[in-house]
């Protein structure tokens, strides 16, 4: 069953007084491209959480954002004493030679580089934390797909409702092509014989045969209705029981397309091109609703 691209997915945990909560959004793209923001304290599970987006997701551009918050009243982040006792003597040093006052908030140097570190934790915290937010990652990421199939059952119906009328188009053409080539026959014939009542011409009858036979021969369009009805089939069949098809249903809308084409300029008939035109128009709308699939 076919999937959009765009989906959304939340979900929340708390280890050791840290809330986590983790969001992954997914939007339309040919490949599949990943941005994650991740603290600075499990940074080191980006390659982790960046291997599970490719496993599960395979087309889009995903962002995955974890957001922590103490809940606890632990800080989550330390203070560098010596890097703060540093700034202090120097700011002293400078107020001592220029005789000015050296008062100055504390809570001001917390702005300035190397002063806040953030916590790192030790072997067995990493290890729970590692444990929470990848298996945040697998619900997620289960929600998203969940959302995405969803999507893609809407998508579905309409692709569906668009090849019903390609068929009968198509049908429709199948049936009129046969009467085509007797109708040209039947005007070639009556033009013949208005030529030869006005100027008395006489016009051999295998010269109009040889004529119906190519114009039957330049505008057979029996190949491509068949080519065009195979398409529309496996189109249909790639949608209800493939996953991951974006790609090979974007190629066979390409090739319905072709075939349309190639039917509109050998037809030689006015209802004829106004039902290829039906047909272009749902091809169209196909080949849009395709760049959301994933």
């Amino acid at each position: 069953m076919i999937s959009s691209m765009t989906g959304f997915g939340e979900a929340s945990a708390e280890i050791d007084g840290i809330a986590c909560t983790l969001e992954i959004k997914s939007v339309n793209n040919r490949f599949l491209k990943t941005h994650l923001r991740l603290p600075d304290i499990v940074a080191f599970l980006e390659n982790d959480i960046e291997a599970k987006l490719r496993n599960d997701i395979h087309r889009g551009t995903v962002n995955c954002s974890l957001h922590l918050k103490n809940v606890s009243g632990q800080a989550i982040y330390n203070l560098d004493e010596d890097a703060i006792k540093g700034y202090v003597n120097q700011l002293k040093s400078i107020a001592e030679a220029e005789g000015v006052s050296a008062n100055f908030d504390l809570s001001g140097l917390l702005n300035l580089p190397g002063v806040v570190q953030p916590f790192v934790p030790d072997a067995e915290q990493a290890e729970k934390l590692k444990r929470t937010i990848l298996q945040l990652v697998d619900d997620v990421i289960g929600k998203l797909k969940q959302m995405r199939m969803q999507e893609g059952a809407a998508m579905l119906t309409d692709l569906e409702a668009n090849c019903e009328l390609i068929t009968k188009r198509l049908a429709s053409i199948k049936a009129k092509s046969a009467a085509v080539l007797k109708e040209y026959n039947e005007k070639l014939l009556k033009r013949v014989n208005e030529l030869q009542a006005t100027a008395k011409l006489e016009i051999d009858s295998e010269i109009l045969a040889r004529e119906t036979a190519i114009f039957a021969e330049r505008s057979d369009i029996a190949e491509e209705i068949t080519r065009l009805a195979s398409h529309l089939e496996q189109f249909i069949k790639h949608c209800k029981t493939e996953e991951n098809v974006g790609r090979k249903l974007d190629f066979t809308s390409q090739e319905m397309l072709r075939e349309a084409n190639t039917i509109a300029s050998k037809a030689s008939d006015a209802q004829i091109g106004q039902w290829v035109i039906d047909i272009k128009c749902a091809i169209d709308r196909i080949k849009e609703q395709i760049q959301n699939i994933e």
